[in-house]
């Protein structure tokens, strides 16, 4: 039998609390993966990963001028040196590096697949094959050694890595980071090499140089996939406070397309440029779907024509459709329009700190000019050393036939050492070189070659020394190394810079890599006055504007299409329109980002996708959608779940909201936001459920005390065995009620007939079925001049005028208002507004 384990039996057991050892691991991780993985350092804008492949390859010598290696020779280095990591994780940063779209100026050159815009993966690391480009070589690792920068043991302290690269241009700036770390990400865009040059000269000469001067020298990122910045509000914000949200197009052209045989002449928008990091390919796919789906109308086919040359997929239009209403729609609905949420956090002395443009600048100058002085000290103390030799090599030639005699009657060389020390007034350094020298030295040439030599040197030590001891001529010298750089690599612009205009709407946000670092931005505020608008939202989500003085578009019900509208609202441009979903939460949409129909477009826009790509993601239902009233400080909105959970929320909780919206209600996790209404203090609120049972009780703090945002509601009616809630309306005394069953019987009568009780009761059965079957299918607040909309499972719409349905008492049974084909039942009842 195996002895058992005895690991207590030696040593000393500290007992420590677990929340105390949890907290110690968990900032030791934490900060691991900030110093060590995943932030930049702000020096040389690299992670570790980044750092440690361009030191590997330095040492490989795969320099420009050399031929190109494999790219799994340069991993197993780097993995076998500096970073016990998976070789996978080190092969895609090496690949990102080699990527002309990921990287403004890519620091190595690649050669093969090394992936592409269609998120096509790379060839394996055994076929494809790199080396450093030249601005990698030249920009980061020309000036590398100990003497200009620090290093340190790698991990098992048998190789010396660099702590910092001594970069000689800020690529934190220049082709930017993003990163996760633990409760802190960083995402800063890239930008033009020309624009940061002229901006660090500028700081240079001007130290003091306003934030509007240098935004004019450094307009804003430049992507390398190119594509448009709408408006410069996003940028000024990133820049001034460390993050922002930045607003970034593709870009669209329209052509005519030569009609062929049998087909007349078109438009098509073709698209050249996509946004920062958007896959084409997917895409493409995206816009095909919403094609297929319904919900986005007016295109005939799509195709991708890209080659070598360049970007282009052309979008076809169908006949009389308007372009610039297709382009709105692909600006709301894709990834054609995006926000990249910038996040400027990087590595400050070891630690991360989220700093502005002007900061960013500021610290690379700093450690440039402490690089540029360690460098100038290193080389001073190189020159100094070599002039001390050639002067004692000068003095022993001109004292040759001293020196010869000494040798001659010098019994060895530590005698001869002695003998020339003592005789010539050298130093032992002095003596070691004279007896180390060829005799070819005593020649003439060699002499004058000595004599050049030492000029050179007295020379670069008195430049060195001026350098060194004067700080204006160091940073002239910082300057001329910076024109220098930017002579060689500099390029146009590719971002083009548009101004913000009201038709421009905010796009969704990312998830956060960069995602979702700025989801929470408002959109860019339009400097254009308010304008009247009319919304109009129909049965199946969506959402039209129309201009009070414009054309009314045609079929206004769209019943054909198994649509109507029901409901309308008067409204202006500057006011948020908010849109609560079955998830509990409420979301703004800013009423000028809506387009305006103009056309032959009866449908308009799906409201789901005006809402971020969150609220989308989840495939939550819209249930209702409204503007803020005049009078909302006095105004509540009761919101009822599924599960019969109703509570009162003040409207001043949700003014002023934030783009990824907020959450209304809590809810359980099989529960849902079923509806809401409009109420005021003294009015009365009724619920049914599906079996027919009312329950009538008064609005006020007694009944239905008002909740905060996070509170998951009171039970508003006692629930029965597979009873569910069909609704709750909010009326008053003199109002009637209408009720509706699922197999067409409708019941109309006074709200005063019906008594008053509690909160949590059981109810008044108030409606009797013709069959067991049947079930209520919703009940709503009946205005004798109304109308009513019915939405059976068949899709069919039915619309019945409200005086047609009889009044009648409690105990008189629903009249059947309309006939049902088999297997035809009502599912929905809408009041139409």
């Amino acid at each position: 039998m195996a002895k058992q384990l005895n690991l207590l039996s030696t040593g000393q057991v500290i007992t420590t609390a677990l929340h105390t050892e949890m907290q110690r691991s968990y900032l030791e991780y934490a900060m691991s993966v900030i110093v060590g993985r995943a932030l930049p350092d702000v020096r040389d804008g690299l992670k570790p990963v980044h750092r440690r492949i361009l030191y590997a390859m330095h040492e490989l010598g795969l320099t420009p001028d050399r031929p190109y290696r494999k790219c799994a020779r340069v991993v197993g280095d780097v993995l076998g040196k500096y970073h016990p990591h998976g070789d996978q994780a080190v092969y895609d940063a090496l690949v990102r590096l080699v990527q002309e779209f990921s990287s403004r100026y890519p620091l190595l050159a690649g050669h093969g697949n090394f992936g592409s815009v269609d998120n096509d993966p790379p060839a394996a690391m055994r076929y494809t094959e790199t080396r450093l480009a030249a601005i990698g070589h030249e920009g980061m690792l020309t000036e590398i050694g100990e003497e200009t920068v620090e290093f340190i043991g790698n991990f098992d302290n048998s190789q010396q890595e660099p702590t910092v690269l001594p970069a000689q241009l800020p690529f934190l700036l220049l082709n930017g980071c993003a990163g996760i770390a633990v409760g802190m990400a960083t995402n800063i865009p890239p930008h033009n090499l020309g624009e940061v040059v002229d901006g660090l000269i500028a700081l240079i000469d001007f130290p003091d140089l306003s934030d509007e001067k240098l935004f004019e020298l450094i307009p804003g990122p430049d992507f390398p996939t190119g594509g448009e910045i709408i408006g410069d509000a996003g940028i000024k914000e990133a820049y001034t406070t460390g993050k922002g949200g930045i607003v970034l197009r593709g870009v669209a052209t329209l052509e005519e397309i030569a009609p062929t045989r049998g087909s007349k002449r078109r438009t098509a928008i073709i698209i050249t440029e996509l946004p920062y990091q958007v896959n084409k390919a997917g895409w493409i796919e995206k816009v095909a779907e919403l094609v297929n789906q319904g919900r986005l109308l007016g295109i005939s086919d799509i195709r991708d024509e890209s080659d070598r040359e360049g970007m282009r997929v052309v979008i076809e239009l169908k006949r009389d459709t308007n372009p610039q209403e297709i382009l709105q729609h692909l600006y709301h609905q894709t990834a054609l329009q995006t926000n990249f949420g910038a996040i400027l956090l990087a590595l400050v002395d070891g630690q991360p700190r989220q700093l502005s443009l002007r900061q960013l600048l500021q610290e690379f100058l700093s450690f440039r000019e402490q690089t540029l002085s360690r460098r100038y000290s290193y080389e001073l103390g190189k020159a100094e050393s070599r002039l001390h030799l050639v002067e004692g090599l000068l003095s022993a030639l001109a004292h040759v036939d001293t020196v010869i005699e000494i040798l001659r009657q010098a019994a060895d060389g530590s005698t001869a050492k002695i003998s020339l020390c003592s005789r010539l007034n050298l130093t032992q350094v002095q003596a070691d070189a004279i007896l180390a020298m060829p005799l070819r030295r005593i020649t003439s040439l060699e002499q004058q070659n000595l004599q050049q030599e030492f000029a050179q040197l007295s020379e670069q030590i008195d430049l060195l020394r001026r350098l060194l001891s004067d700080r204006k001529e160091l940073l002239k010298a910082l300057k001329k190394d910076l024109r220098s750089l930017k002579r060689k690599y500099s390029d146009p612009r590719r971002t083009k810079l548009v101004p913000f205009t009201a038709e421009i709407k905010k796009p969704e946000e990312k998830g956060k890599t960069r995602q979702s670092a700025a989801e929470d931005e408002d959109s860019p505020q339009s400097s254009q006055p308010a304008e009247a608008a009319i919304l109009e939202f129909t049965q199946r989500g969506y959402v039209r504007r129309i201009q009070p003085n414009g054309k009314k578009p045609k079929a206004d019900n769209g019943l054909n299409d198994h649509d109507f509208i029901i409901q309308t609202q008067s409204t202006d441009t500057h006011q948020d329109l908010l849109v609560l979903t079955s998830g509990g939460k409420v979301y703004p949409v800013r009423v000028g980002d809506i387009p305006v129909i103009t056309g032959r477009s009866p449908k308009g826009t799906p409201l789901i996708t005006m809402l971020s790509s969150t609220a989308q993601g989840t495939q939550e239902a819209v249930i209702n959608r409204f503007v803020l009233p005049e009078n909302a400080d006095t105004t509540q909105i009761i919101l009822l779940t599924k599960q019969g959970r109703i509570k009162r929320l003040a409207l001043e909780e949700l003014a002023n909201l934030t783009r990824r919206g907020v959450t209304i209600v809590k809810l359980k996790d099989d529960d849902e936001l079923l509806l809401s209404q409009f109420t005021t203090t003294g009015k009365h609120l009724i619920v049914a459920s599906s079996n027919g049972r009312l329950l009538k009780f008064p609005v006020n703090d007694e009944q239905l005390p008002i909740m905060g945002r996070t509170a998951m509601g009171l039970q508003a009616l006692r629930m029965l065995k597979h009873q569910q809630m069909v609704g709750c309306v909010t009326v008053n005394e003199q109002e009637d009620l209408l009720l509706i069953t699922e197999e067409g019987y409708a019941k109309r009568f006074p709200v005063s007939q019906l008594r008053s009780a509690n909160r949590g009761d059981l109810g008044t059965q108030y409606l009797k079925f013709a069959s067991k079957t049947d079930n209520l299918a919703g009940m709503v607040g009946a205005i004798a001049s109304g109308e009513i909309a019915l939405v059976t499972n068949k899709e069919r719409v039915l619309r019945i005028p409200v005086e047609t349905v009889p009044l009648l008492n409690r105990d008189a049974k629903g009249e059947s208002i309309l006939q049902l084909n088999r297997d035809e039942k009502i599912i929905t009842v809408v009041e139409v507004r």
